[in-house]
């Protein structure tokens, strides 16, 4: 899968390494998100959200996002709300990230970030919100 056009000028201003790097993980965020999501720019960044036409009862008017990824100056942040809904899946999102043995730094924004631009998500033998499906 190819990233939609409107993420295409993002990625074409960064450096090659790090417009590959954010390539796999747009390919891993759309292929464990259901049909339904919509993919756009928002605050900078490439968003995945739930459409206005589908919840248009939002308590600011936007979207609401699911999933955001930015290219940060020495890093990478893959932003995933949805990891707070559920704390039982907020806690294996955590273990598994451990199990990979790169730091985890969810700070106050939300967000999974590595300060590697050569970490490769490993897929998780279980389905949820925030991990791919396996074959």
């Amino acid at each position: 899968m190819h990233p939609v056009p409107v993420f295409d000028d993002y990625l074409d201003a960064l450096p090659p390494d790090r417009a590959d790097v954010l390539r796999d993980v747009i390919d891993l965020v759309e292929s464990a998100l259901p049909a339904g999501y919509v993919r756009q720019m928002d605050f900078g960044m490439p968003t995945w959200v739930v459409p206005l036409e589908t919840y248009p009862d939002t308590y600011n008017g936007h979207p609401l996002g699911v999933a955001a990824l930015a290219a940060q100056k020495n890093y990478t942040s893959l932003y995933l709300q949805g990891c707070y809904a559920q704390p039982d899946e907020l806690e294996t999102f955590r273990a598994d990230w451990r199990a990979s043995g790169k730091k985890l730094d969810m700070g106050r924004a939300a967000c999974g970030s590595s300060a590697s631009t050569t970490w490769r998500p490993k897929p998780s033998p279980r389905r949820s919100a925030v991990r791919p499906p396996t074959s």
